[in-house]
């Protein structure tokens, strides 16, 4: 195990400073809507985000109502582009399309696409299927209303970091049975599994922000039935068929919990056939992609690089 990289220390203290003050041991233990408080408290200010040429809020029908979206646009054309469908992260619990738009935003830009972000039902209010159902829905609707977007519905990738990034490999999985043409599917640091016994859980248990009695807590609160957690809809290392599926690019993070079940995924989708790239990011911590660092930081840059180029490749093949 390497050691550390002191930009991610300085991130690690500064969240458990606020934490302490408000007298909270961690992120978790105080509840969904005061955990939505905190992290909602991190959203940069418009000056702090990437220039974008355009964005527009707008809902898109699901199956329990209207689903909001948030689209990036990241210049001006009349052509048709390629579009990126973002899932956000946060244990199915938490997150927001405020939370996300850094990394919309810098995407767009970078991959020279259209970003289309998902604010599905979050969990416990709505548990297990509905973050999966409302993400399944607003990509078919992508797909289907292609040209009012100004979109190519035969170059669509699905992207998101943790949870939001089970949710991309749930909907690859399921876009297979219904028709859906995908090029990539982009997994940050995803769930995966709800096995707390790979040895990525027990090193990284706690002390690299996300941790082990976190991810229960997430669990818990989206799937609280047991017996759904092999669900290929939620889990879909468990699935019986995985050929045919889009090709992945998959980020991990050294010292997080979730390593060792993203990158066994990334080999079981490699032995169902399927083109699969691992890429592995030492010192490392959950939540580092396009994270904003006092230093530059080579595994963050190099990390948002990959996955830019990664994108741009799928979408010109």
């Amino acid at each position: 195990m390497s050691q550390l990289h002191p930009e991610m220390r300085k991130i690690i203290d500064l969240v458990d400073a606020d934490l302490r003050e408000r007298g909270w041991a961690d992120l978790h233990s105080a509840g969904a809507e005061a955990a939505r408080e905190f992290l909602e408290s991190w959203v940069p200010p418009e000056q702090d985000r990437p220039p974008i040429y355009q964005t527009e809020d707008r809902p898109v029908p699901g199956p329990a109502g209207d689903i909001p979206v948030r689209i990036f646009r990241p210049r001006e054309t009349s052509e048709t582009m390629p579009v990126l469908v973002w899932y956000h992260g946060g244990g199915w619990v938490l997150g927001s399309l405020d939370l996300s738009e850094v990394n919309c935003r810098q995407l767009a830009n970078d991959a020279d696409c259209v970003v289309v972000s998902v604010d599905y039902r979050l969990a416990p209010e709505h548990p297990f299927p509905a973050a999966i159902e409302d993400c399944l829905a607003a990509t078919a609707w992508i797909h289907a209303h292609a040209d009012e977007l100004r979109v190519d519905p035969q170059r669509i990738a699905v992207a998101g970091d943790s949870a939001g990034g089970n949710l991309a490999a749930c909907v690859a999985y399921s876009a297979k049975a219904l028709g859906l043409p995908l090029v990539l599917q982009l997994l940050v640091y995803p769930v995966i599994d709800a096995d707390f016994e790979r040895p990525s859980y027990v090193d990284n248990a706690e002390g690299f922000l996300l941790t082990r009695e976190a991810m229960r807590f997430y669990w818990d609160a989206y799937v609280p039935n047991l017996t759904q957690r092999t669900d290929p809809r939620v889990a879909p290392i468990h699935a019986s068929d995985l050929s045919g599926v889009a090709p992945a690019w998959i980020i991990t993070a050294e010292l997080d919990p979730l390593r060792d079940e993203a990158e066994a995924y990334g080999e079981a989708l490699r032995l169902a056939g399927v083109t699969s790239t691992t890429r592995r990011y030492d010192g490392m911590i959950h939540a580092f992609f396009n994270m904003a660092t006092q230093e530059p930081v080579d595994a963050v840059t190099e990390g948002t690089r990959a996955a830019t180029a990664a994108l741009r490749e799928a979408f010109e093949n």
